[in-house]
């Protein structure tokens, strides 16, 4: 399980995770959380469903929002840089997305993830566009913001 994987190389690392969650509600949290000893290396996260949320709260400029909104790359790069600040992680991640099955665009359909890692050398963020149902989608975004930081700390 990745979740496990990364509690494994965050606890050798000696290393923290804080994350920052849209479109999958606490989800990404509460599987990190499943893991026993969780608490050595996972200081916390904001579930940010709003966009006033993630301004007031995780930082994300007003004109992101605005220009870009809260599904974007811009937004989730600023979600994962704001919860790492201000719970102090060495890491970060966010995730904000449409889990469907209505809320999708033209330019933004449902299944629509980004995820972004913050972490002091730099951030980073993927695209993914997810064609199951709202959980599985919800599920998959959790997935996908794992791989990235298990790629990430397992780099030499």
């Amino acid at each position: 399980m990745r979740e496990v994987d990364v509690g494994e190389l965050l606890s050798q690392q000696g290393r923290t995770l804080a994350v920052a969650e849209s479109c999958t509600g606490g989800l990404l949290a509460g599987r990190v959380t499943d893991v026993p000893g969780a608490s050595a290396y996972f200081l916390g996260g904001i579930i940010a469903y709003s966009n006033e949320v993630k301004v007031t709260l995780l930082g994300v400029p007003e004109d992101v929002i605005a220009s870009k909104g809260g599904v974007s790359r811009e937004c989730t790069l600023a979600m994962a840089a704001g919860v790492r600040v201000r719970l102090g992680a060495d890491f970060a991640l966010a995730v904000s997305g449409i889990a469907g099955p209505g809320g999708g665009t033209p330019t933004k359909p449902v299944g629509l993830v980004y995820v972004a890692l913050g972490a002091q050398g730099g951030s980073w963020v993927e695209e993914h566009r997810f064609s199951c149902s709202r959980r599985e989608n919800r599920r998959a975004a959790c997935d996908a913001a794992l791989d990235l930081l298990l790629r990430h700390l397992r780099r030499p």
